[in-house]
């Protein structure tokens, strides 16, 4: 009997794979920005597009939706994020949860994966809302909690925990590189991990 590992399945894995999985990127936009209150600005803008860029490596679909542009009531998503995210079609609506929105669900549907990695802000309302939705209609949600931010520490906090209650898997920046990437023998991807690893560490603190 080979004690070789056979391969797994990259679609039915039930950890994450560039294969199983897409990113949803809810609200970076310069007023949800400057009002977090659980982090530095400029770490949230450091961390969001370093996750952007994960999933550009990957090759992950990418749903990308923003509020009240449209209405000129808000602005687009901040400059940085939008250069990595060029190619991506931006949903701008008016909902708070975004799961109420036909067009961005229809996007989400169109990814055909159930492994959602959803970054959102407000984490009490921009990313619990649609992240409670989405499991409600069989997705696994995997906020990424070092790219998210609330109001305050106390909402940012109390909604981490409200949605890991309802079945999220919470997940880390460099847990999130390192899962994708899983095989050094992966070497179409093996340089760009090294180096999103290295930024990882120096924009999360390891």
């Amino acid at each position: 009997m080979s004690n070789v590992a056979q391969p797994r399945n990259p679609q039915t894995d039930h950890l994450l794979t560039p294969e199983n999985a897409a990113l949803v990127v809810i609200d970076y936009q310069p007023t949800q920005i400057h009002s977090v209150g659980s982090a530095r600005a400029s770490d949230i803008i450091n961390n969001i597009v370093l996750v952007a860029r994960t999933a550009k490596t990957f090759d992950l679909p990418v749903v990308l939706t923003t509020v009240n542009v449209a209405t000129t009531r808000n602005q687009d998503t901040i400059p940085p994020l939008r250069e990595v995210l060029s190619d991506v079609e931006s949903i701008d609506r008016t909902t708070m949860n975004s799961w109420e929105d036909p067009a961005f669900v229809a996007a989400v549907e169109r990814t055909g994966r159930k492994k959602l990695i959803m970054c959102a802000l407000w984490t009490e309302v921009c990313l619990a809302f649609p992240a409670i939705d989405a499991m409600r209609e069989g997705y696994e949600v995997y906020p990424v909690v070092d790219a998210v931010g609330g109001t305050s520490l106390l909402a940012h906090e109390t909604a981490l925990r409200r949605i890991e209650q309802q079945g999220a898997q919470l997940i880390t920046i460099p847990q999130l590189i390192c899962e994708l990437q899983r095989d050094w023998a992966r070497d179409e991807t093996v340089r760009e991990f090294s180096d999103l690893m290295f930024e990882a560490r120096a924009f999360v603190g390891m």
